[in-house]
């Protein structure tokens, strides 16, 4: 009797045994499938970082500039085009003295662009051949989903955006919305996106920040 059950006892031990094996095998699996997708494209990976990175820096400066938009020092209206891929405003935020620069965000072949105008002369105009182009953005994923998004002196947070054509006077809101590839895999078709926006403190009957 005592010789049965010495073998139950070693028969049990074994079945044990093989059972942690292969919850270990299946944990040192996953562990592996999980390392080749973060760290087999290390490459990819430091795209989508850095383009998430770029896109953010790209909000930042945006909001600041729209939320600084102020009338031109010919006069013109603090925004002058809205539209879904490009916006054209005018603003003081980063400009030197008196001047209040005219600046254009545009989005073409899935990139997006930074025109500057600066004024020049007495008085100031705005020489528009003049204007710097610089490439803020490359391979963005907006296609049809638009860039900028347009809100009235009702917005609180919420709501749905003013619709196209819009009228630049009912203006006080903008988002700048932007669709960033994954880039985790060759492969990849996931993406990102990163928004802000802000009210134009100028126009004095927005409820915004």
């Amino acid at each position: 009797m005592e010789l049965q059950k010495n073998i139950n006892l070693k028969g049990f031990t074994i079945i044990e045994l093989i059972i942690s094996i292969s919850i270990f095998a299946a944990l040192i699996f996953v562990v592996i499938g999980l390392f080749l997708n973060v760290f087999s494209q290390p490459e990819q990976n430091m795209i989508a970082i850095d383009m998430i990175d770029q896109a953010r820096i790209v909000a930042s400066g945006f909001t600041n500039e729209i939320r600084n938009a102020s009338v031109g020092n010919d006069g013109s209206y603090p925004v002058n085009q809205a539209s879904n891929s490009e916006i054209i405003f005018y603003s003081n935020y980063g400009s030197s003295g008196t001047a209040v620069n005219r600046i254009r965000y545009y989005f073409s072949n899935n990139n997006l662009y930074k025109g500057v105008v600066v004024p020049t002369g007495i008085p100031l105009v705005y020489n528009l051949a003049s204007e710097t182009v610089t490439t803020l953005i490359s391979g963005l994923e907006n296609a049809s989903v638009p860039v900028f998004y347009y809100y009235n002196g009702d917005f609180n947070g919420s709501g749905n955006p003013l619709s196209q054509p819009i009228n630049v006077n009912e203006v006080k809101f903008v988002k700048i919305n932007l669709i960033i590839p994954r880039h985790t895999t060759e492969n990849s078709t996931g993406t990102f996106l990163v928004n802000a926006g802000a009210a134009i403190r100028n126009l004095k009957d927005n409820l915004g920040n």
